[in-house]
């Protein structure tokens, strides 16, 4: 009688430890599928580079109007780079005038910038060089024409050797001041030996 009874605790106490964790399953399935699921890694963007420069070439500015426009150099042939200011309202070599530059990323914007003429490309218009007023000491694709009118602050002034531009009179927002002839020499010997372009007359 006392081991039936023995029997009987054993078996109820079996039955409550079966129990218990039978609800200990049922309750850890439940917050599982209440649980958000984990963040995923948004997947790496590419990188997309920076938009390249368009330059057109040097024949097709004509179709251009009277926007100023960017050609690439190395499509210009027979440029000849000679000295010839003259402050008649019209842009001529060795000058340095006012006109809208377009922006490297060619989307239709630019600003008002200084560009120093360095030769006529026909009647009415002329080829142009870029300047910043940024220092690029040491920079090959940069040289430094010092200070003059054309900056009201008086700051140095570096030619963009690179960049090569068509400007209409028509696009010309004012001459702002005549190069000195040895300074534009300078210029124009780093274009020569860049491109192989010719001395003027």
């Amino acid at each position: 009688m006392a081991r039936q009874g023995f029997l009987g605790a054993l078996a109820g106490l079996a039955l409550d430890v079966l129990a218990q964790a039978t609800r200990g399953a049922r309750k850890s399935r439940q917050e599982t599928s209440r649980a958000p699921e984990a963040a995923r890694p948004s997947p790496a963007r590419p990188s997309t580079p920076a938009p390249a420069r368009t330059a057109v070439p040097g024949s097709a500015a004509a179709s251009s109007g009277t926007t100023t426009v960017e050609v690439d150099p190395r499509t210009v042939r027979d440029l000849r780079l000679s000295y010839a200011p003259d402050r008649d309202g019209a842009p001529d070599a060795g000058e340095i005038i006012w006109t809208w530059v377009p922006y490297a990323e060619a989307d239709g914007r630019g600003k008002d910038r200084p560009v120093l003429v360095i030769a006529r490309q026909s009647a009415e218009r002329a080829y142009a060089v870029k300047l910043t007023s940024k220092s690029h000491d040491g920079d090959r694709e940069y040289v430094s024409i010092g200070s003059g009118e054309w900056d009201a602050q008086g700051r140095e002034s570096w030619v963009d050797l690179d960049q090569l531009y068509v400007v209409h009179e028509d696009g010309m927002r004012r001459e702002a001041a005549e190069l000195d002839e040895a300074r534009y020499a300078v210029v124009a010997r780093e274009l020569r030996r860049r491109y192989g372009w010719q001395a003027g007359e």
